[in-house]
């Protein structure tokens, strides 16, 4: 992979991590109500998506960070089934919310490229 993709892909982590303390209703929203403490655990997601993606950028702690970011992806993941299935969220097309469970494999893909 080239420089360019591993910097979008930093970008792309650093920016939603960011994203989860401007925008925490949104990540809370999609918390399934089995999982405990849903501010507490926004919290740690941001900071380990912020965290994760500027590892990407040192080559010293490119592959920890990715490998990170695959762990990262496959925790979350429940949080993208809840949101495909649960009916909280009509508003957001059907297509749209089950097109994110997929897509979380080419993330966890783009990820190993830098393991």
């Amino acid at each position: 992979m080239n420089n360019l993709s591993l910097y979008i892909q930093a970008f792309v982590y650093v920016a939603a991590g960011i994203n989860h303390f401007i925008n925490p209703k949104m990540y809370l929203a999609i918390m399934p109500p089995y999982i405990p403490s849903h501010s507490l655990m926004v919290t740690l997601s941001g900071i380990a998506e912020v965290v994760l993606g500027l590892g990407l950028l040192f080559p010293a702690t490119r592959a920890i960070s990715a490998w990170g970011i695959i762990v990262l992806l496959i925790a979350v993941f429940p949080a993208n089934i809840y949101m495909a299935t649960s009916s909280r969220f009509k508003k957001m097309p059907a297509w749209l919310r089950w097109a994110r469970l997929p897509l979380q494999g080419v993330l966890i893909w783009w990820a190993y490229q830098y393991t």
